[in-house]
């Protein structure tokens, strides 16, 4: 008996002390505080701002303390900055902005993401501002009135933004009018961002009891010992964010359409067309997402068409000069982007422009020198040939001939003999004409 009580007390205490391990992990876990992480990093465009208004979900979903996100961009669209500023303003846990790593920056429309976040930090080393809208080339006309507007507009909502975070309103103002930009240290001292930190951790530890104001509420940030949670970008995020960019966009566009263009000109090499369509499918694809204009896109088709009827019209290469000409008109003219930040590089459009003209001049010189040489197959390609006699010739009574190796009838002027050298002057139904040449 003294056993068996000395075993049940034993299990009992198992089994107690199991439930409270048990219960203590689920304590611990309870109160483990997670911060939610995803990195930004190139142009802002629309498949950026899903991918940060998906990642905002997620965390509130997932209860995270906050949401870090780590930028690294030179501008972006304005359209698709105020779709992030919209669900910075609208969310209810606290959005922590943080240039980084060291020689990253946060130009134009990230300048204005870091000015709408609850928390804006920077990595040493890093800058942010230069938030002037532009256009194609880097800037805009002295004057031009569309260009002022948009100027006008886009500090407003920086100086606003700023007001809202209790920021430096003037900075903002000037970031956007007059193209000012800061270091790290000095956006600090004046007021524009709340901390400069080499690292993440450092960034949540800094801010532990922070009181910030959100959407759903004055929340005290906890997050000393918090944990980081990657959102990752789905694969269809990632390809979206490479391609929606102009200079991207532009390559895969003049990329497809040489290789169209090439399989056009030579039939059955199979490859370049099906690379072509895809290219071409991708650029367009990323046009759709992209501010362009009715005008340049006009003017692409219009080259598209010339450079397509100098392959089946004899022109000497005039459709082709006004293809090139309409391709380059509209290339200047594609993209809509004063007030977004984002443009279609010079150093891009040039070289790639200047690939596709020489390019598509050599498929143009091959296809004119092939329609203008003379034909080599068939019984037009035996006109000139010469050959010799092999069965003699009675002037209109046909004899024999042996020209570009085969046997054929053939007719004279003169009577000739056999093996006397002859030349192919002219052909009738399966008869050939011949004159008697020289050895």
């Amino acid at each position: 008996m003294a056993r068996f009580a000395y075993g049940r007390s034993c299990a009992a205490c198992m089994l107690i002390s199991f439930s409270l391990l048990f219960l203590f992990r689920q304590g611990y876990a309870a109160a483990q505080v997670t911060v939610s992480r995803i990195v930004l990093s190139g142009s802002v465009n629309p498949a950026s701002a899903q991918y940060f208004s998906r990642a905002l979900a997620a965390a509130h979903a997932d209860g995270s303390a906050a949401l870090l996100v780590e930028l690294d961009t030179p501008g972006g669209l304005v359209s698709s900055l105020r779709l992030m500023v919209q669900d910075v303003l609208a969310s209810k846990i606290p959005v922590i902005v943080y240039v980084s790593p060291s020689g990253a920056q946060a130009a134009s429309a990230g300048a204005l993401l870091m000015l709408s976040a609850h928390v804006a930090a920077m990595s040493p080393g890093t800058e942010i501002g230069a938030a002037h809208p532009v256009g194609m080339g880097g800037g805009d006309r002295e004057g031009d009135v569309m260009s002022g507007k948009a100027a006008s507009d886009l500090a407003a909502f920086a100086r606003s933004l700023a007001e809202v975070r209790g920021r430096n309103p003037e900075w903002a103002e000037q970031a956007v009018l007059r193209s000012r930009a800061s270091s790290a240290r000095e956006a600090l001292r004046i007021g524009v961002i709340d901390l400069i930190a080499a690292k993440p951790a450092i960034v949540l530890r800094s801010v532990d009891g922070l009181k910030v104001r959100t959407a759903g509420g004055e929340v005290t940030l906890a997050t000393a010992d918090a944990s980081l949670k990657p959102i990752a970008a789905t694969f269809q995020e990632q390809v979206l964010m490479r391609i929606a960019d102009p200079n991207i966009a532009y390559i895969l566009f003049l990329a497809g359409l040489a290789g169209l263009y090439f399989e056009l000109a030579s039939p059955g090499a199979i490859f370049p067309g099906v690379a072509g369509a895809v290219s071409l499918l991708l650029g367009l694809y990323a046009m759709q997402m992209l501010p362009v204009t009715f005008t340049g896109v006009l003017l692409l088709l219009l080259g598209v068409l010339f450079l397509g009827f100098e392959l089946f019209v004899t022109s000497g290469g005039v459709l082709a000069i006004a293809g090139l000409i309409a391709l380059f008109a509209g290339s200047l003219m594609l993209f809509d982007t004063p007030g977004s930040g984002t443009e279609l590089s010079l150093f891009v459009f040039l070289p790639v422009f200047l690939v596709f003209a020489v390019a598509a001049g050599a498929i143009v010189r091959v296809v004119l020198r092939s329609s203008s040489s003379r034909q080599l197959s068939g019984q037009e390609g035996l006109l000139g040939e010469k050959g010799r006699v092999v069965r003699r010739i009675e002037g209109a009574s046909a004899g024999k001939i042996f020209v570009h190796g085969e046997l054929w009838d053939a007719v004279a002027g003169e009577k000739l003999p056999e093996g006397t050298p002859v030349k192919v002057t002219g052909i009738k139904g399966l008869q050939l004409q011949v004159t008697k040449t020289e050895e």
